[in-house]
């Protein structure tokens, strides 16, 4: 098998006219130097260069092998260079926002994986449940819960049929008991959260073709839904979240699900972002990414 380097130094010394020059650039000695290319000439079966005390030229041998040793190697260096260029696509700065709840507990995990997979790509990382303004915040994307308000932004789907799912701790049932319908939430403690000075408390259930309103109410309201979350996981009372948000402590024993003959509202969780020009190779990356992270999630969901 012919050796690269053996290679690389027919083409050199064919470029400088010298055995020598070449050795030098390719940093060895002449005495090395000489013996690759007698090496390669008894591979070849060829003779490639007609050599004296004072001149080097190629032989018609020579020339006629001189095209194809350059085209392999610039074959193998477009190789390398395709192979650097995907590395390298998937570097510099990116900008994300995402929501409390869901970016503490599940997506940072997911982010170290990430950035693992592609070490020369860096984060910077705004968690809050406040709509990132994408024209005029530092911020590249956003993972955002339901469809943006904003017509203009552009919204690729993450977990399309996520849903919210009504749970809280078992200490929780054991001392309220279960709902048993929606409307038995009336009697319950209900976990509020407020987004864009509004009270989310309206919780939507459907059986069937049959769809259901409950006007709900508690003694805690916040606008960080990881707080809301922990005051669940507390045992404080019942709340209405995201199945992404909870599938890992459902899965874990540490809350339960409540009415899962019921379905909660369709929330889709979607990557936004102000223009089409922003998805570059490590947004569809990462997309991809969190896209395939959300479909395991979703596989134990109770609606499936």
């Amino acid at each position: 098998m012919l050796r690269l380097d053996d290679l690389a130094l027919f083409v050199n010394t064919a470029d400088h006219g010298s055995l020598s020059a070449a050795a030098r650039k390719l940093d060895i000695s002449p005495a090395v130097a000489s013996a690759a290319l007698k090496r390669l000439e008894q591979q070849l079966e060829a003779r490639l260069f007609v050599r004296s005390t004072r001149s080097l030229r190629l032989t018609p041998e020579g020339e006629q092998f001189l095209a194809h040793a350059r085209n392999a190697l610039e074959s193998l260096a477009q190789g390398r260079r395709l192979l650097a260029g995907g590395r390298e696509d998937i570097a510099g700065v990116l900008q994300l926002s995402a929501p409390s709840d869901f970016g503490r507990n599940v997506l940072l995990p997911w982010l170290d994986e990430f950035q693992c997979e592609h070490p020369r790509l860096s984060l910077r990382l705004q968690l809050s449940d406040r709509v990132a303004d994408l024209f005029r915040q530092a911020v590249d994307i956003a993972l955002r819960y339901g469809e943006p308000e904003d017509s203009s932004l552009v919204a690729l789907p993450l977990a399309a049929g996520n849903r919210r799912v009504l749970c809280a701790s078992p200490g929780y049932f054991a001392r309220y008991g279960r709902p048993q319908r929606p409307e038995d939430l009336t009697r319950h403690n209900c976990l509020l959260y407020q987004l864009g000075g509004r009270v989310h408390d309206r919780w939507s259930f459907s059986e069937g073709r049959r769809e259901q309103m409950v006007t709900v109410a508690g003694d805690r309201v916040c606008d960080d839904a990881d707080v809301v979350r922990r005051w669940a996981l507390a045992g404080q009372g019942l709340t209405y979240k995201s199945w992404l948000d909870v599938a890992g402590d459902i899965h874990a024993g540490r809350l339960e699900l409540a009415l899962p003959q019921y379905r909660g509202e369709v929330t889709p969780l979607n990557l936004i972002c102000a223009h089409r020009a922003q998805l570059s190779k490590p947004v569809h990356r990462l997309r991809d990414f969190v896209q395939s992270r959300c479909a395991a999630l979703l596989v134990g969901a109770p609606w499936n």
